[in-house]
């Protein structure tokens, strides 16, 4: 019997009433946004009724994404769907770092906001954006950004898509060269530069706030965006610096696989890990939550 994993998803697949139906439907879920709200009120009605434009924001993202995040993920495990091994995409990885053990909710919450806080304001210094690049090697994408000053690749995702981030004055000229080079550039539905040196301060004073925090033994395997390995004990180091440093996604999932992992549950609103999981390995099975709660209540 292989291992189970939770995968939680980062920015760009929020949309307006994500949540609802999980509020609406499970206990669990309404603990967790009741607790969200608490902290930081108006969160839950952001999810449910909030514009595009405004969960967009940065600042909104992070926290609403968490929110739903948490709320599927305590929705299994109060069915007793208890994970392996937790990874999450840049601010997923707070997610499953909560999930893991390292933080009660309410810290992992506070954290998450703070990091938003941090991440927007920095976003506001520059105009900055991301894309991602499909139909290139990561060697590929590597040589069209050496041709830039400030575009940086940043999220290795899955074979032939890499994330880019950087000023939006050269997008432009960037997403003609990714054409000539045989692929395709898409813009990401983010406002800032992530996972770049855009993003240094703001990991600096992430470093500072997780200083400031208890940081508990965790009682389930969390892989780290930066290293792609299981943390040790560097939380603090690890989860500041994966703000402005690259995703190794695939390298995540490649090792999350090796290390016995053959189901993969996507904690999000969306599909985006599902689909790049699929694409790593057609080994091993990746559903999102919401397929996953359907198929465990008709059984």
């Amino acid at each position: 019997m292989g291992k189970l994993a939770f995968v939680f998803s980062g920015q760009g697949d929020q949309y307006p009433g994500m949540g609802k139906d999980l509020y609406e439907k499970y206990p669990a879920a309404q603990r967790i946004f009741e607790l969200c709200d608490k902290i930081r009120p108006g969160t839950s009605s952001q999810c449910f009724n909030g514009t595009e434009d405004a969960l967009k924001e940065t600042k909104n993202t992070q926290p609403c994404l968490f929110a739903m995040e948490l709320a599927a993920a305590n929705v299994l495990m109060d069915k007793g769907v208890v994970p392996d091994a937790v990874a999450g995409f840049s601010l997923g990885e707070v997610a499953a770092a909560t999930v893991s053990g390292a933080f009660d909710n309410e810290t992992g919450f506070r954290l998450v906001c703070k990091r938003g806080e941090l991440m927007q304001r920095e976003a506001e210094k520059f105009d900055t954006s991301m894309a991602a690049v499909v139909k290139l090697t990561s060697e590929q994408v590597q040589e069209v950004c050496d041709k830039y000053s400030d575009i940086y690749p940043v999220n290795f995702n899955c074979p032939g898509q890499i994330t880019v981030s950087g000023l939006s004055s050269q997008m432009a000229d960037f997403f003609a060269d990714v054409k000539t080079a045989g692929g395709r550039a898409i813009p990401l539905k983010v406002k800032g530069a992530f996972h770049s040196p855009f993003m240094n301060d703001a990991a600096k004073a992430f470093a500072e706030e997780l200083a400031g925090v208890e940081v508990k033994e965790r009682s389930i395997t969390l892989y780290s965006n930066m290293t792609a390995e299981p943390y040790g004990d560097d939380v603090v180091s690890l989860l500041s610096s994966q703000i402005c440093s690259p995703v190794q996604w695939e390298k995540i999932v490649r090792n999350m696989i090796a290390d016995g992992a053959d189901t993969f549950i996507e904690i999000g609103p969306g599909k985006t890990l599902t689909n790049m999981i699929k694409k790593i390995s057609a080994d091993v099975r990746a559903v999102n939550v919401i397929e996953y709660l359907a198929e465990v209540e008709t059984c």
